[in-house]
């Protein structure tokens, strides 16, 4: 083979090496590419089972929280509570012994002093020697009284309107009636008085409200009679809610309730003598609006923190009693030294201004206040430092991430100061929220017995029977003949 003839075979076989190793770096090429999509799939694999992980995380944790949370830690009632468990209660043990207390008043039954009946059982002969005594005069008696029912417990009253002919014009003039009595046949107010009252006042359906005059009273009341008695009962009511709600108040609260199978608020206001109720399709500040009272409230409003009541000019209060449960499931749960800290610190302001009101002082010196509102400082400050913020929310996502309630609560006992310790300040405040709480309670175990309202006017008329009743109840006045005096159209009005 020539020198030319292995020059031409080389280059041809160079060029096919050349070909093959392009092939070659082509195939290592898409290798490569395939391995880096891989990779970063399984990247973006591992970022989402990350991200999955922790949103499953902070799942558990709030399911945690939510299992360990009942009555003594947080704002859920006792009959909430899943598990049975010894409760922990924020009170502690008095040294007063069981039972009544020296000074109770009692109910003892006494005698009365004007009976209405007397039945005399006589002496006719000696017992012994069967002597005749029925003209021997008695020694003192020995007296015993039975409080028992009349045997006919409903009287029917019958009204006459005498007509007489004048025999001078020949004009005939008819007797007239009492105001009162403007139907052929109708029920007294005093007979109405105590349908109102079961309905209103122990919460009874108005099935079984009927059912029970008609067992114990004897006449038959149907529910539209008693739906109409309430109705004139609550319009009868109306210049006393007017005047009620012009009276000073110092506690609120909200509840939820359904009317006609939908979710309204029954918003409450009260003191210790007085109360309120108003149902509204709102919870915030429309309804509040609508209620009239805090626009022109210029005293001090004990509440729970909600939002709407920041929004008005007058003194504010915080219940007390709400971070406690907050500071216990923080302390207990959680293991938060700072929240046992805060707890310990607020009830022992608590306990530093009932001694000072018990040896009849109106306020703190200005020393001791001074020195518990620098521990309540230095106690926030530690639990800043213990309790650090969360990490601001990843790229991409708008909005803030949600911080943890441990540091929503510092937040709101930082923020809001001086409404939590209005009670140092001020023994008139007082440390909690209880006395709304009580008044509300009683709405929501009426709906427990009774259910829902199935209409709006029957909410509005229960409301305002039930502040009526409820004023009543803490002045002492009685309700059954109250509510006679209401239906009869000159109700009783309580002191405001």
């Amino acid at each position: 083979m020539t020198t030319k003839e292995e020059v031409i075979r080389l280059r041809q076989e160079n060029r096919v090496l050349r070909e093959r190793v392009k092939l070659l770096e082509e195939q290592v090429r898409v290798l490569l590419e395939a391995g880096r999509a891989q990779e970063e799939q399984a990247s973006q694999r591992l970022a989402g089972q990350e991200q999955e992980i922790g949103q499953l995380k902070e799942q558990v944790q709030r399911l945690e929280e939510r299992v360990k949370k009942d009555s003594h830690n947080s704002h859920l009632p006792p009959s909430s509570d899943r598990f049975h468990r010894q409760p922990k209660s924020l009170r502690k043990r008095s040294d007063k012994p069981a039972g009544g207390q020296e000074g109770h008043p009692g109910s003892t039954l006494r005698l009365s002093a004007a009976p209405d009946e007397v039945i005399v059982h006589a002496v006719e002969e000696c017992l012994h020697c069967h002597h005749d005594l029925r003209t021997v005069g008695s020694l003192p008696v020995e007296r015993r009284q039975v409080i028992d029912l009349p045997p006919k417990r409903v009287v029917v009253i019958e009204h006459q309107a005498e007509q007489k002919q004048c025999p001078a014009c020949q004009q005939i003039s008819a007797g007239t009636f009492p105001d009162d009595v403007r139907a052929a046949v109708q029920y007294s107010a005093a007979f109405g008085a105590i349908g109102v009252y079961l309905v209103q006042q122990q919460f009874l359906p108005y099935e079984r409200a009927c059912e029970v005059m008609q067992d114990l009273l004897g006449p038959t009341l149907s529910v539209g009679t008693l739906q109409a008695m309430v109705q004139r009962c609550a319009s009868a009511l109306e210049p006393v809610e007017t005047q009620l709600k012009a009276a000073l108040v110092l506690h609120q609260d909200e509840t939820g309730l359904y009317v006609a199978g939908k979710r309204h608020w029954l918003h409450v206001s009260a003191t210790d003598q007085l109360t309120h109720y108003q149902v509204h399709a709102k919870r915030g500040q429309e309804a509040l609006e609508a209620i009239g009272i805090l626009p022109t409230f210029e005293g001090v409003s004990v509440h729970d923190g909600w939002s709407s009541y920041w929004r008005y000019g007058c003194q504010h209060a915080l219940c007390n009693v709400h971070h406690l449960r907050e500071l216990t499931f923080l302390h207990e749960e959680q293991h938060l030294a700072w929240a046992g800290e805060v707890k310990d610190l607020l009830l022992s302001c608590k306990a530093a201004v009932e001694e000072a009101r018990a040896v009849g002082r109106t306020q703190l010196h200005p020393l001791e206040r001074s020195d518990w509102q620098a521990r309540y400082e230095q106690a926030l400050e530690e639990g800043y430092l213990t309790t650090p913020p969360d990490p601001p929310p990843e790229a991409g996502k708008r909005g803030r991430r949600k911080q943890s309630q441990a540091r929503n609560l510092l937040d709101r006992l930082c923020t809001h100061q001086e409404a939590v310790l209005a009670f140092l300040e001020n023994f008139a405040v007082p440390f909690d929220n209880s006395q709304a709480e009580r008044d509300i309670r009683m709405v929501k175990v009426q709906q427990k017995v009774s259910g829902c309202f199935r209409s709006l006017p029957g909410a509005q008329a229960f409301c305002r029977i039930r502040s009526y009743l409820s004023t009543l109840r803490k002045q002492g006045i009685p309700v059954l003949l109250a509510l006679e005096q209401a239906l009869s159209g000159h109700p009783v009005f309580p002191a405001f």
